[in-house]
């Protein structure tokens, strides 16, 4: 009964969050239920999952618990392409939509991705890898804000309401590509999920059992950065989620092996980040996902602190 919460509480939420916006589910007609809603809920579902199994295998390959999706640097990859693209806006506004945004925060997070991806097939460390991502990610930021400095107002306006984060505005085209990125990225993770299990107890000790620490690596940034970088492309950067969920999850089914633990993760992600839109749209004025995310993930995190140390 226990393992199967995650799912029920998903359930839930996902009907909840149908009825919150605009009045209600009872004025919502046809049309803004399925051109609106829906979308806004199942993009939540997507990139909550999405960063949750991301999360769950930076926590294992790093072997550390605050281990987030972002440090490797395509957040910071992502918002350095949103960044470019709305420097177009003085020029081309009339063409220039979130869409493009999101293309070109996309095209950011895999350049970022490309070069995690080099970098892990190049290095057997973990560590090495860590910092490079930590590292690529302050460059990126630091490019980011060199061009925030130089842009106008209505730049500046349309780059930070991506940086805000939402889920709404989602188009079903924009959610096949999450969900294609998702199950591919989740396809990667199975077929790594052994060497996942070996490597929590150090690289010495997976080498030792036959695994090949750097095919793990490699596996691990390719599902994570697909993963990591078409939800923040469409969604923005979004934190706190890949954090928590995973420790959650290993909370709930009394277990670090990963065929238990990933899908446990997708369903706690998903439930957190139905949570934060159902608090985002609970006001007159939504509130930015992101920093709804921020109000219910960081009192997680202080409690499963509080609770280790305990």
């Amino acid at each position: 009964m226990q393992k199967a919460l995650p799912a029920i509480i998903l359930i839930f939420a996902l009907v909840l969050d149908l009825f919150v916006g605009g009045g209600g589910l009872s004025v919502a007609t046809g049309a803004v239920l399925w051109k609106l809603r829906v979308p806004r809920v199942l993009t939540a579902v997507i990139a909550g999952g999405a960063l949750a199994a991301s999360g769950a295998q930076m926590q294992a390959v790093f072997r550390n618990p605050l281990a987030d999706p972002h440090i490797m640097g395509v957040s910071g990859g992502a918002g350095l392409g949103a960044a470019i693209a709305t420097m177009a806006i003085g020029t081309a506004s009339a063409w220039f939509t979130g869409f493009s945004v999101a293309v070109a925060a996309f095209l950011g997070a895999f350049v970022a991705a490309f070069l995690v991806v080099a970098v892990s097939a190049r290095f057997r460390s973990s560590t090495t890898l860590l910092v490079f991502g930590v590292m690529l990610g302050f460059i990126f930021s630091a490019l980011s804000s060199v061009l925030q400095y130089t842009a106008g107002e209505e730049s500046l306006k349309l780059f930070y309401s991506w940086m805000a984060g939402s889920f709404s505005g989602s188009r079903y085209l924009e959610i096949i590509l999450m969900a294609a990125a998702l199950a591919i990225g989740l396809g990667l993770a199975t077929v790594n999920g052994k060497g996942l299990d070996l490597i929590l107890f150090g690289d010495e000790y997976a080498t030792l059992s036959g695994a090949s620490t750097r095919r793990i690596l490699v596996l691990s940034m390719l599902s994570c950065c697909l993963m990591t970088g078409t939800v923040t492309a469409f969604c923005g950067p979004l934190g706190f989620v890949g954090i928590v969920a995973p420790h959650i999850a290993r909370r709930i089914t009394g277990s670090s092996a990963h065929r238990q633990v990933l899908p446990c993760s997708l369903a706690t992600g998903a439930v957190l980040a139905l949570a934060a839109d159902i608090l985002a749209n609970l006001w007159r004025v939504p509130l930015p996902v992101g920093s709804t995310l921020a109000l219910i993930g960081i009192p997680l995190i202080l409690v499963l602190m509080l609770r280790q140390k305990a």
